[in-house]
């Protein structure tokens, strides 16, 4: 399949109602049916890599990728700053605590809602009313949760390595666990050794990272805009989201659920928990996937995203 005729655009910015402003690229004719893809925790659009976009489009697809706020070269959320302490707090789950004054309770500077909305209005900017939607990992949260608030404007759903929000589904290995929380220094070199190491420990056994390029993704992704403190953020959204099980089940949407049976950073109970909530999902487990987009699975990406938008059609 040749993807060499797929047009594209230059890096671009959609202004949002909110203050919020999305760097975005599209790829295709914009009077194609619209692929609006979502990425997870800390991931700028390219981590939708550039070849995967064109063959979405060259199925006849218009396909919006962008950074979701505190990601790349989208707005960062700079004046809440949040500490590990808060990040513990929630991933324990700890209650709301109230000491006389001093209000304890653990809150996101947005939530999960807050993010689909970013989505919506990225859609408003391009004069798009309905789009197939795509969100992998923490993109698939904020994906399901477009899906129950717009649902006139999501024609299908794919949600890939993602969760319902229930805690008693989709949980990480706890041997990853003080990785998640260990300390990096604040430096290029330093974020790209860790990316690497996480590349590593998250990818797909059957199709293992290439070491360089992991390096070259985790550089550019520095370069474009990393921001520790929006990782943190984005983890706070995720780790305070509610369980969309009851609103999923209200859900009329052609969906597919992709997971893999190796992802030890959420849990594949995730992948079946969404699948059994959505009405007539479509669950594809992958062998030997884990939490990432290998090249080796592109095909398979493509015809999952495809085949659930013909169901739209």
């Amino acid at each position: 399949m040749t993807t060499s005729s797929v047009t594209s655009s230059d890096e671009l910015f959609a202004s949002l109602p909110s203050g919020i402003d999305l760097c975005h690229q599209t790829f295709g004719d914009d009077t194609d049916p619209a692929i609006l893809l979502i990425m997870g925790l800390s991931g700028p659009m390219g981590w939708w890599d550039e070849e995967l976009c064109r063959l979405l489009a060259d199925r006849g697809f218009f396909v919006i990728r962008y950074d979701n706020r505190d990601t790349g070269r989208s707005t960062k959320v700079r004046q809440h700053a949040m500490g590990r302490t808060d990040l513990v707090r929630a991933f324990l789950g700890v209650p709301p605590l109230k000491l006389g004054p001093v209000d304890l309770a653990v809150r996101a500077p947005y939530s999960i809602s807050d993010l689909a909305e970013d989505a919506a209005g990225l859609l408003d900017a391009l004069g798009i009313d309905q789009a197939h939607v795509v969100g992998a990992s923490m993109g698939g949260m904020i994906a399901q949760t477009l899906a129950i608030q717009e649902p006139d404007r999501v024609l299908s759903l794919t949600s890939i390595m993602s969760t319902t929000g229930r805690r008693t589904v989709g949980w990480q290995d706890p041997r990853l666990i003080p990785h998640l929380l260990k300390r990096t220094k604040p430096t290029r070199d330093a974020y790209v050794a860790r990316s690497v190491e996480s590349s590593a420990l998250i990818g797909s056994p059957a199709f293992p990272p290439d070491p360089e390029a992991a390096r070259r993704r985790a550089e550019i992704t520095y370069d474009r805009g990393y921001s520790a403190s929006g990782v943190v953020r984005q983890m706070m959204a995720i780790l305070t989201q509610p369980d969309r099980t009851a609103a999923l089940r209200r859900l009329s949407v052609p969906a597919t659920v992709v997971h893999g049976t190796a992802d030890r950073l959420v849990n594949p109970s995730g992948g079946r928990a969404t699948a059994e909530a959505i009405p007539g999902a479509e669950l594809r487990m992958v062998e030997g996937m884990a939490h990432d987009l290998p090249p080796a699975l592109w095909d398979t990406l493509v015809a999952a995203i495809t085949d659930t938008a013909a169901r739209a059609s």
